[in-house]
Protein backbone atom coordinates (compact mmCIF):
# COMPACT_ATOMS: atom_id res chain seq x y z
CA UNK A 1 0.00 0.00 0.00
CA UNK A 2 2.86 2.39 0.87
CA UNK A 3 4.48 1.79 -2.54
CA UNK A 4 1.18 2.56 -4.23
CA UNK A 5 0.84 5.81 -2.30
CA UNK A 6 4.39 6.77 -3.19
CA UNK A 7 3.86 6.06 -6.85
CA UNK A 8 0.78 8.30 -6.83
CA UNK A 9 2.11 11.30 -4.93
CA UNK A 10 5.69 11.22 -6.05
CA UNK A 11 7.14 14.42 -7.41
CA UNK A 12 7.42 15.01 -11.11
CA UNK A 13 10.23 13.76 -13.33
CA UNK A 14 13.66 15.42 -13.61
CA UNK A 15 12.40 17.49 -16.51
CA UNK A 16 9.35 19.00 -14.79
CA UNK A 17 10.25 19.85 -11.19
CA UNK A 18 8.79 23.07 -9.72
CA UNK A 19 10.07 25.89 -11.94
CA UNK A 20 11.49 28.83 -10.01
CA UNK A 21 12.63 32.05 -11.59
CA UNK A 22 16.41 32.60 -11.26
CA UNK A 23 15.69 36.24 -10.42
CA UNK A 24 12.98 35.59 -7.84
CA UNK A 25 15.10 36.33 -4.79
CA UNK A 26 18.24 38.30 -4.02
CA UNK A 27 19.49 38.00 -0.42
CA UNK A 28 20.33 41.37 1.08
CA UNK A 29 22.20 40.02 4.11
CA UNK A 30 24.12 37.00 5.31
CA UNK A 31 21.93 34.51 7.23
CA UNK A 32 22.44 35.17 10.93
CA UNK A 33 23.76 32.37 13.07
CA UNK A 34 24.01 31.88 16.81
CA UNK A 35 27.70 31.06 17.18
CA UNK A 36 27.37 30.15 20.86
CA UNK A 37 24.72 27.49 20.41
CA UNK A 38 25.00 26.21 16.85
CA UNK A 39 27.78 23.65 16.67
CA UNK A 40 30.92 24.42 18.61
CA UNK A 41 32.36 22.66 21.62
CA UNK A 42 35.98 23.45 20.76
CA UNK A 43 37.74 25.15 23.67
CA UNK A 44 41.27 24.98 22.26
CA UNK A 45 43.22 28.25 22.26
CA UNK A 46 43.06 30.11 18.94
CA UNK A 47 45.80 29.44 16.43
CA UNK A 48 48.15 32.34 15.75
CA UNK A 49 47.84 31.81 11.98
CA UNK A 50 46.88 35.11 10.35
CA UNK A 51 44.97 33.20 7.66
CA UNK A 52 42.30 32.49 10.27
CA UNK A 53 41.29 36.13 10.06
CA UNK A 54 40.52 35.82 6.35
CA UNK A 55 37.59 34.06 4.62
CA UNK A 56 37.95 31.03 2.43
CA UNK A 57 37.73 31.25 -1.35
CA UNK A 58 35.62 29.82 -4.16
CA UNK A 59 37.19 28.43 -7.33
CA UNK A 60 35.51 27.46 -10.59
CA UNK A 61 36.49 24.22 -12.32
CA UNK A 62 35.51 21.80 -15.06
CA UNK A 63 36.08 18.06 -15.36
CA UNK A 64 36.78 17.55 -19.08
CA UNK A 65 36.84 13.75 -18.96
CA UNK A 66 33.04 13.47 -18.72
CA UNK A 67 30.48 13.94 -21.49
CA UNK A 68 29.36 16.65 -21.15
CA UNK A 69 32.19 18.20 -19.10
CA UNK A 70 31.15 18.43 -15.47
CA UNK A 71 31.38 21.99 -14.20
CA UNK A 72 31.65 22.82 -10.51
CA UNK A 73 32.48 25.46 -7.97
CA UNK A 74 34.47 24.59 -4.88
CA UNK A 75 34.84 26.36 -1.55
CA UNK A 76 38.27 26.01 0.09
CA UNK A 77 38.28 27.05 3.76
CA UNK A 78 40.55 29.55 5.49
CA UNK A 79 44.20 28.42 5.76
CA UNK A 80 43.80 25.80 3.01
CA UNK A 81 46.92 27.12 1.25
CA UNK A 82 48.95 27.66 4.43
CA UNK A 83 48.25 24.33 6.18
CA UNK A 84 49.40 22.07 3.39
CA UNK A 85 49.49 18.94 5.56
CA UNK A 86 45.84 19.25 6.59
CA UNK A 87 42.99 17.29 4.97
CA UNK A 88 39.30 18.15 5.12
CA UNK A 89 35.80 16.64 5.13
CA UNK A 90 33.83 17.48 1.99
CA UNK A 91 30.19 18.37 1.41
CA UNK A 92 28.52 18.19 -2.01
CA UNK A 93 25.64 20.71 -2.28
CA UNK A 94 23.28 20.43 -5.25
CA UNK A 95 21.20 23.30 -6.57
CA UNK A 96 17.61 23.48 -7.80
CA UNK A 97 16.21 23.36 -11.32
CA UNK A 98 16.55 26.55 -13.44
CA UNK A 99 19.48 27.59 -11.26
CA UNK A 100 23.20 26.79 -11.42
CA UNK A 101 26.12 26.01 -9.16
CA UNK A 102 26.20 29.49 -7.64
CA UNK A 103 22.75 29.18 -6.02
CA UNK A 104 23.94 27.96 -2.64
CA UNK A 105 26.72 30.58 -2.65
CA UNK A 106 24.29 33.36 -3.53
CA UNK A 107 21.94 32.25 -0.74
CA UNK A 108 24.81 32.60 1.76
CA UNK A 109 26.31 29.13 2.33
CA UNK A 110 29.92 30.28 2.00
CA UNK A 111 29.39 33.34 4.19
CA UNK A 112 27.82 31.24 6.94
CA UNK A 113 30.59 28.64 6.89
CA UNK A 114 33.25 31.36 6.95
CA UNK A 115 31.59 32.76 10.07
CA UNK A 116 31.56 29.37 11.75
CA UNK A 117 35.18 28.56 10.93
CA UNK A 118 36.63 31.97 11.76
CA UNK A 119 34.77 32.05 15.09
CA UNK A 120 36.02 28.57 16.01
CA UNK A 121 32.49 27.15 15.97
CA UNK A 122 33.25 24.66 13.20
CA UNK A 123 36.24 22.75 12.00
CA UNK A 124 37.03 23.66 8.38
CA UNK A 125 35.61 21.64 5.54
CA UNK A 126 35.36 21.84 1.76
CA UNK A 127 32.11 22.37 -0.16
CA UNK A 128 31.69 21.29 -3.79
CA UNK A 129 28.85 22.84 -5.81
CA UNK A 130 28.36 20.69 -8.95
CA UNK A 131 26.54 22.28 -11.86
CA UNK A 132 23.43 20.40 -13.03
CA UNK A 133 22.59 22.36 -16.17
CA UNK A 134 20.82 19.67 -18.23
CA UNK A 135 17.26 18.83 -17.15
CA UNK A 136 15.93 16.58 -19.93
CA UNK A 137 17.11 13.51 -21.82
CA UNK A 138 19.97 11.05 -21.27
CA UNK A 139 22.47 13.79 -20.44
CA UNK A 140 20.24 14.94 -17.58
CA UNK A 141 19.85 11.43 -16.22
CA UNK A 142 23.62 10.93 -16.40
CA UNK A 143 24.35 13.67 -13.87
CA UNK A 144 24.32 11.27 -10.93
CA UNK A 145 26.85 8.95 -12.53
CA UNK A 146 29.08 11.87 -13.50
CA UNK A 147 29.04 13.00 -9.89
CA UNK A 148 29.68 9.68 -8.15
CA UNK A 149 31.97 8.00 -10.69
CA UNK A 150 33.94 10.95 -11.99
CA UNK A 151 33.63 14.12 -9.92
CA UNK A 152 34.03 12.57 -6.46
CA UNK A 153 37.27 10.72 -7.39
CA UNK A 154 38.55 13.83 -9.17
CA UNK A 155 37.91 16.05 -6.16
CA UNK A 156 39.64 13.53 -3.86
CA UNK A 157 42.67 13.41 -6.17
CA UNK A 158 42.88 17.16 -6.79
CA UNK A 159 42.07 18.63 -3.39
CA UNK A 160 43.08 17.62 0.13
CA UNK A 161 39.89 15.85 1.17
CA UNK A 162 39.55 13.04 3.68
CA UNK A 163 38.53 10.46 1.07
CA UNK A 164 36.12 8.21 2.94
CA UNK A 165 32.36 8.03 3.49
CA UNK A 166 32.58 9.15 7.12
CA UNK A 167 33.91 12.50 5.97
CA UNK A 168 31.75 12.94 2.88
CA UNK A 169 28.20 14.37 2.78
CA UNK A 170 25.68 15.19 0.07
CA UNK A 171 22.76 17.59 0.24
CA UNK A 172 20.48 19.52 -2.02
CA UNK A 173 17.44 21.71 -2.31
CA UNK A 174 14.44 21.06 -4.58
CA UNK A 175 15.67 19.09 -7.62
CA UNK A 176 19.08 18.89 -5.94
CA UNK A 177 17.49 17.13 -2.98
CA UNK A 178 16.02 14.58 -5.40
CA UNK A 179 19.55 13.77 -6.54
CA UNK A 180 20.84 13.78 -2.94
CA UNK A 181 18.12 11.28 -2.00
CA UNK A 182 18.89 8.93 -4.88
CA UNK A 183 22.67 9.08 -4.59
CA UNK A 184 22.73 9.17 -0.81
CA UNK A 185 20.60 6.04 -0.44
CA UNK A 186 22.13 4.04 -3.30
CA UNK A 187 25.78 5.01 -2.71
CA UNK A 188 26.22 4.64 1.01
CA UNK A 189 29.76 3.53 0.22
CA UNK A 190 30.41 7.18 -0.66
CA UNK A 191 28.16 9.24 1.63
CA UNK A 192 27.38 8.96 5.34
CA UNK A 193 25.43 12.22 5.69
CA UNK A 194 22.45 13.39 3.60
CA UNK A 195 20.59 16.71 3.61
CA UNK A 196 17.17 16.92 1.94
CA UNK A 197 15.87 20.48 1.83
CA UNK A 198 12.39 20.90 0.27
CA UNK A 199 12.61 17.36 -1.08
CA UNK A 200 11.41 16.92 -4.68
CA UNK A 201 11.54 13.23 -5.57
CA UNK A 202 12.03 12.21 -9.20
CA UNK A 203 8.96 10.47 -10.58
CA UNK A 204 10.78 7.24 -11.35
CA UNK A 205 12.25 7.10 -7.84
CA UNK A 206 9.07 7.25 -5.76
CA UNK A 207 8.40 3.51 -5.79
CA UNK A 208 12.07 2.68 -5.13
CA UNK A 209 12.74 4.58 -1.92
CA UNK A 210 11.47 1.91 0.44
CA UNK A 211 13.58 -0.80 -1.20
CA UNK A 212 16.65 1.43 -1.31
CA UNK A 213 16.25 2.11 2.40
CA UNK A 214 15.70 -1.54 3.31
CA UNK A 215 18.82 -2.54 1.37
CA UNK A 216 21.14 -0.36 3.45
CA UNK A 217 23.18 -2.45 5.93
CA UNK A 218 22.70 -1.34 9.51
CA UNK A 219 26.39 -0.44 9.72
CA UNK A 220 26.05 1.94 6.74
CA UNK A 221 22.86 3.81 7.63
CA UNK A 222 23.35 7.48 6.81
CA UNK A 223 22.44 10.36 9.09
CA UNK A 224 19.75 12.48 7.43
CA UNK A 225 18.36 16.00 7.84
CA UNK A 226 15.03 16.80 6.17
CA UNK A 227 12.94 19.94 6.14
CA UNK A 228 10.01 21.29 4.16
CA UNK A 229 7.63 24.20 4.22
CA UNK A 230 4.00 23.55 5.05
CA UNK A 231 3.06 25.31 1.81
CA UNK A 232 5.42 23.26 -0.35
CA UNK A 233 3.61 21.33 -3.14
CA UNK A 234 5.96 18.38 -2.45
CA UNK A 235 5.29 18.19 1.30
CA UNK A 236 3.04 15.10 1.15
CA UNK A 237 5.79 13.14 -0.58
CA UNK A 238 8.31 14.37 1.98
CA UNK A 239 6.09 13.12 4.81
CA UNK A 240 5.86 9.70 3.13
CA UNK A 241 9.66 9.53 2.92
CA UNK A 242 9.89 10.49 6.61
CA UNK A 243 7.62 7.51 7.39
CA UNK A 244 9.88 5.15 5.42
CA UNK A 245 13.00 6.38 7.19
CA UNK A 246 11.33 6.09 10.59
CA UNK A 247 10.11 2.54 9.91
CA UNK A 248 13.64 1.52 8.91
CA UNK A 249 15.40 3.16 11.88
CA UNK A 250 17.32 5.65 9.74
CA UNK A 251 18.83 8.41 11.92
CA UNK A 252 16.68 11.39 10.96
CA UNK A 253 16.18 15.01 11.96
CA UNK A 254 12.92 16.25 10.42
CA UNK A 255 11.44 19.75 10.44
CA UNK A 256 8.15 20.99 9.03
CA UNK A 257 8.34 24.77 8.91
CA UNK A 258 6.07 27.56 7.76
CA UNK A 259 6.95 28.40 4.18
CA UNK A 260 6.87 27.45 0.52
CA UNK A 261 9.15 26.04 -2.19
CA UNK A 262 11.08 29.28 -2.65
CA UNK A 263 14.50 30.83 -2.28
CA UNK A 264 13.14 33.02 0.51
CA UNK A 265 12.42 29.85 2.49
CA UNK A 266 15.89 28.34 1.87
CA UNK A 267 17.66 31.59 2.71
CA UNK A 268 15.73 31.80 5.98
CA UNK A 269 16.94 28.33 7.03
CA UNK A 270 20.40 28.32 5.46
CA UNK A 271 22.33 28.98 8.68
CA UNK A 272 20.61 25.95 10.22
CA UNK A 273 21.52 23.79 7.23
CA UNK A 274 25.21 24.69 7.23
CA UNK A 275 25.39 24.46 11.02
CA UNK A 276 23.93 20.96 10.89
CA UNK A 277 26.44 19.78 8.28
CA UNK A 278 29.25 21.28 10.33
CA UNK A 279 28.05 19.48 13.46
CA UNK A 280 28.53 16.09 11.77
CA UNK A 281 32.31 16.54 11.86
CA UNK A 282 32.93 18.74 14.88
CA UNK A 283 34.90 17.07 17.64
CA UNK A 284 34.11 17.68 21.33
Amino acid sequence: MLLAVLAFITACSPSDKPILSPTSFSPTSTPQIDITSSVSTNTSPPTPLTCLTQPGRVEVGKLESTNPPQEYRIYLPPCYDEQTDKRYPVLYLLHGQTYNSDQWIRLGAVDVLDQLILSGASQPFIIVFPNDRYWVGPIANGFGERLTDALVPFIDETYRTIPNRSHRAIGGLSRGSGWALRLGLTRTDLFSVIGLHSLAVFQQDGSKIEQWTENIPSSSRPTIFMDSGDGDPEVDMALSVVDIFTQNSIPLEWHLYTGAHTEEYWHAHLAEYIGWYASQWNQP
